[in-house]
């Protein structure tokens, strides 16, 4: 995969390949460490003013879902107007929601460098030709992931944390959350939809390794919708509208990806001519 630095003409051995990997590894998982301790220091930003904003009434999309339900004569759009009560249940309960957060919001920021790592490990066992094509792919995974992170941020995670915080079976039952059952949640939203929206980029590689063609996604494209409803339903509370929203972006990324496998397969056709 790659080359010694003091023996250019022979490739690494398995054990080299190995040790090349493990301080790949080591140096995003540094990273991750690191920004997790200065997620762990501003902890009262981290949960006062990203985490616990989402259920606030004058969170971002709260407030401008408040103002369209104004506009239009729907009260119901305003949405988190009556923020519910998070409580913790257990002596360690707020110290390890702390660090799970940490970590969590870690490997967010981290995650564009860490992607870099796994890239330069890959790169060197590329051809001239694929890595030519593949420039731009820290780039674009990365901007797809943080694109994805904020969608679910800014969009699900108020609808979410709006519908399960407000439903109610009786009005004798109150509603008062656990920490921990809030966080997780929360961060399953946030990074299911930063993994999702890499749909493209996943349909790129495959196109490359020549395991889909475009006239396979194409026909199977009444099958992917299908799919993705169900994985809209899967990281969204179960209402319709929540499903639509996340819905949306993904058919477009699917035909992104259709586009894109077929300009993969018109280059290959291209240079086999």
């Amino acid at each position: 995969m790659t080359k010694k630095n003091n023996k250019p003409d022979s490739e690494m051995s398995f054990l080299e390949h190995l040790e090349a990997l493990r301080w790949h590894l080591v140096r995003s998982v540094l990273s991750i460490l690191i920004f997790a301790v200065v997620a762990f220091i501003f902890h009262d930003i981290v949960f006062d003013q990203i985490i616990l904003a989402p259920k606030k009434p004058d969170f971002f999309t709260n407030a401008k879902f408040c103002e369209l339900g104004k506009l239009i004569n729907a009260p119901s759009l305003c949405i988190n107007s009556k923020p519910f009560q998070i409580i913790n249940i257990k002596m360690a309960g707020q110290f390890t929601s702390h660090i799970m957060v940490s970590f969590i919001v870690g490997f967010v920021i981290a995650f564009p460098y860490v992607f870099w790592e796994i890239w330069r490990f890959i790169l060197p066992a590329l051809k001239h030709n694929e890595k030519k094509h593949a420039r731009g792919a820290v780039f674009f995974s990365s901007l797809l992931f943080l694109m994805g992170v904020a969608f679910g941020y800014f969009l699900i995670a108020p609808l979410s944390v709006h519908f399960l915080g407000s439903y109610n079976v009786s009005t004798e039952v109150l509603n008062q959350i656990n920490l921990d059952s809030y966080i997780a949640t929360f961060s399953s939203v946030i990074l299911a939809s930063g993994v999702i929206f890499e749909l493209p980029i996943i349909i790129v590689f495959l196109s490359r390794a020549g395991l889909v063609t475009p006239e396979f996604l194409v026909s199977y494209r009444k099958h992917s919708i299908v799919v993705i409803l169900i994985l809209s339903a899967i990281i969204t509370p179960p209402d319709i509208f929540s499903q639509i929203l996340v819905s949306l972006p993904l058919f477009v990324l699917y035909e992104v990806g259709i586009y894109l496998s077929k300009k993969i397969t018109h280059k290959r056709a291209s240079e086999l001519v």
